[in-house]
């Protein structure tokens, strides 16, 4: 048998056998992965290529090495799921490197950084003062994980007790020109309601790329042309101050009239609608 012939024959042999102990090992990512790791597939990768080549001395040798570096780790990470002690020598223990604004100069030392790797992972993490950083740990894949202190982090609706909306995923209703009629369905609307709006923004279907809409039945385009600008949604703008005009409107006409009775109809108007415009406010003026 031609040498050539042989290498594939056993190259083919090993992709298959390195494929299937691969799934034994179990799904990791590259970013997840840990010393340990690294190391078993590296040398994994090496054996194969190794006995693949013919360089392995013996091939049943070769292939009990790559038996054992992959049935191993496989039993080591099921003992490592199990026990907190085994966790702890295969993948090591996370490390606090900043606690209170107070870098740990100790931890850097541990986890071999230097002070431009530490301040580098900050502003990766969109952080460029540690000074505004209340925790920093380094997990066992090497990923630092970052908690601001309370003054520095963005502003949620929770943090300012607003209510915010519940969304829903956007539902594609148009691609390529082409209307899609289950998306629109899935929301409630149908064809027609499409058409209205698109007549709104003045687009035809066919000069619309995509078009989505959100769960507040917001339609929003896309077009083929990108030198035409396709209208933003205004509808929820508009509902908020219709609203807000009419609770203003009812306020007026509260202050204006003389009759006790529309006066005092007015005047719970007005209240009834400050309590819908408040309740909606997160959802239309996002």
């Amino acid at each position: 048998m031609p040498e050539w012939l042989n290498i594939f024959l056993r190259s083919a042999g090993l992709f298959a056998i390195t494929l299937l102990l691969a799934r034994l090992i179990g799904k990791r990512t590259t970013s997840r992965m840990t010393f340990f790791d690294l190391v078993t597939v590296i040398v994994i990768g090496v054996t194969a290529a190794a006995i693949s080549l013919g360089m392995a001395g013996s091939t049943a040798g070769g292939l009990i090495t790559l038996a054992v570096w992959t049935v191993f780790p496989a039993l080591i990470y099921v003992l490592a799921i199990k026990y907190k002690m085994v966790r702890d020598i295969v993948q090591g223990k996370e490390a606090v490197l900043i606690n209170h604004g107070k870098i740990l100069e100790d931890s850097l030392l541990e986890s071999r950084l230097t002070p431009e790797d530490l301040l580098s992972e900050l502003r990766r993490k969109s952080v460029f003062s540690f000074a505004d950083v209340e925790f920093a740990v380094m997990e066992p894949s090497g990923e630092i994980s970052v908690l601001l202190k309370k003054d520095s982090r963005p502003v949620t609706p929770r943090t300012i007790n607003l209510a915010a909306g519940r969304d829903s995923v956007p539902q594609t209703v148009i691609m390529d020109g082409i209307i899609m009629d289950e998306p629109l369905a899935s929301m409630g609307l149908n064809r027609k309601w499409l058409h209205t709006e698109l007549e709104k923004a003045g687009v035809a279907p066919e000069n619309v790329f995509i078009a989505q809409v959100d769960s507040t039945g917001q339609l929003y385009l896309d077009l083929f042309d990108d030198a035409i600008l396709a209208p933003r949604p205004k509808a929820r703008e508009l509902a908020y101050y219709t609203l807000k005009k009419c609770q203003a409107d009812c306020e007026l006409y509260a202050l204006g009239t003389q009759d006790p009775e529309a006066k005092k109809m007015y005047a719970r108007s007005a209240g009834v609608l400050a309590d819908i415009v408040e309740e909606t406010r997160p959802l239309l003026t996002r």
